[in-house]
C-alpha cells in the first residue's frame, strides 16, 4: 500500500491487483487502477489469464510482485500474453526463508528481472540459493515514521489493567515458532526476580497461543505475562511500553522493531536475519544470540534498571528510524530500481 500510495505522489501511475477479499484490497477500495485477483492457488491459470488480459490492456513498463504467489501470477500471465516489448518483472523478498528447488519455483524465478531484498540478510540468502547477485539489490521496507509519532501514547497499564507503575516490555509478532515467544517468557522467569514488578505484554494471535498459556502457567508467570492478543490500536500500545523486547529465530528485517525505533522505544533484540541492519548495536539497543533466554534477560535487566540509557537509545531509534526506514525511502529505492532496469533496457 505504501509502495503504490508513494508512487502515485510523485505522479506514476500505478495499478495494484489484490484479492477481493483481502485487507489490502479493503485499504485501497476508495482508489483507481484496483484490479480484483482471486487466484485459488499458486497454478490458477483462470486467474492469470484474467491478469494477462489487464496486462494487454495496461500495457505496463514494470511489474512488481509482492510475494511469492504474486510471482506466480505474473509470471504466467506474462507467458500467456507475450507482450512486445516484455515488461520487467520485479519481485520483492521480504523472508529469509529459502527458495523452492522444484521446476515450478525454478521456472518462475528465471522469469524475475530483479529481486529486490528488505534486508543484505535477505539478499545473501538469494544469491546463495542461487539467484545471481547482479539479480538482486536491498531496498530497506519503510514504515510510516511521522504517523507513529503523531500516535497518542495508550495508557497500556489501564487498557491491560497493569500495576500502574510496573515497567512494561513489550513484544509484537504473530505467535508462531519463528517469532519465539516461548524464549521471552524464559526470559521473563529471569527478569521478575531482579525487577519484580516487571510486566511483559506480547501482541499479537497464533497457533502457538495454547502452548504459551501453558508455558506461562507452569513457571507461575500469569501476574506477569500477558498474552494481549491482536489489537487494532497496537501502535498506540506500543508507545506505551518502556522497553521492546524481540525473541524472533528468523527476520527477513522485522518492520515492529522499526516501529519501535519510530515510537522512541529502545530494544534488546536477537541477532538474526536482518534486524543487526536496524539495531545499532549498544546505539538503539542491545543484540542477543538467538535461543538464548539468558542473555536476552539479561538485556532486559540492564535496560529495565537504567532509565537514562533507556532513553537516550530510544531517541538515537527515532533518528535512525528517520533516516533509513522511511516510506519515503522505501519508494525513492524502489524507483530507482524500476529505472535501472528500464535503462538497461532502453539501451
Amino acid at each position: 500500500m505504501h509502495t503504490v500510495m508513494g508512487l502515485r505522489a510523485r505522479r506514476q501511475r500505478a495499478a495494484l491487483a489484490a484479492h477481493p477479499e483481502g485487507e489490502l484490497y479493503r485499504r485501497m477500495s476508495e482508489g483507481t487502477d484496483l484490479i480484483p485477483l482471486a487466484p485459488r492457488n499458486e497454478i490458477d491459470l483462470a486467474a492469470a489469464w484474467r491478469l494477462s488480459r489487464v496486462l494487454k490492456q495496461l500495457r505496463p513498463d514494470i511489474i512488481h510482485a509482492h510475494d511469492p504467489h504474486g510471482v506466480a501470477m505474473a509470471a504466467t500471465a506474462l507467458s500467456i500474453a507475450s507482450p512486445t516489448p516484455e515488461p520487467p518483472l520485479v519481485a520483492s523478498r521480504r523472508i529469509e526463508f529459502r527458495i523452492a528447488h522444484n521446476s515450478f519455483s525454478r521456472w518462475k524465478y528465471d522469469r524475475v528481472a530483479c529481486f529486490i531484498a528488505i534486508s543484505e540478510a535477505v539478499r545473501e540468502r538469494l544469491i546463495t540459493d542461487g539467484i545471481p547477485r547482479q539479480k538482486t539489490t536491498v531496498v530497506h521496507e519503510g514504515v510510516d515514521v511521522e504517523r507513529i509519532v503523531r500516535l497518542p501514547t495508550a495508557n497500556v497499564h489501564a487498557a491491560l489493567f497493569l500495576p500502574t507503575h510496573a515497567p512494561v516490555v513489550g513484544n509484537i509478532g504473530a505467535l508462531v515458532a519463528q517469532k519465539g515467544q516461548q524464549h521471552l517468557v524464559d526470559a521473563a522467569a529471569i527478569v521478575i526476580r531482579a525487577v519484580p514488578d516487571a510486566r511483559f505484554v506480547i501482541l499479537g494471535e497464533g497457533e502457538l497461543r495454547p502452548s504459551l498459556e501453558e508455558q506461562i502457567k507452569r513457571k507461575h508467570l500469569e501476574r506477569h505475562v500477558f498474552l494481549a492478543g491482536f489489537r487494532p490500536d497496537v501502535l498506540e500500545l506500543l508507545k506505551g511500553i518502556d522497553l521492546f523486547a524481540l525473541s524472533s529465530l528468523q527476520e527477513g528485517l522485522c518492520t515492529s522493531l522499526v516501529d519501535a525505533m519510530a515510537a522512541s522505544k529502545a530494544a534488546v533484540a536477537t541477532r538474526v536475519g536482518g534486524v543487526p541492519e536496524v539495531v545499532a548495536e549498544r546505539e538503539t539497543g542491545l543484540l542477543v544470540p538467538p535461543r538464548d533466554h539468558e542473555a536476552l534477560a539479561d538485556g532486559i535487566i540492564a535496560l529495565l534498571k537504567d532509565n537514562a540509557r533507556r532513553t537516550s537509545m530510544g531517541e538515537a531509534g527515532l533518528k535512525r528510524a528517520r533516516k533509513l526506514f522511511t516510506v519515503d525511502h522505501m519508494v525513492e529505492g524502489t524507483m530507482a530500481t524500476y529505472e535501472r532496469l528500464l535503462s538497461v533496457k532502453m539501451v
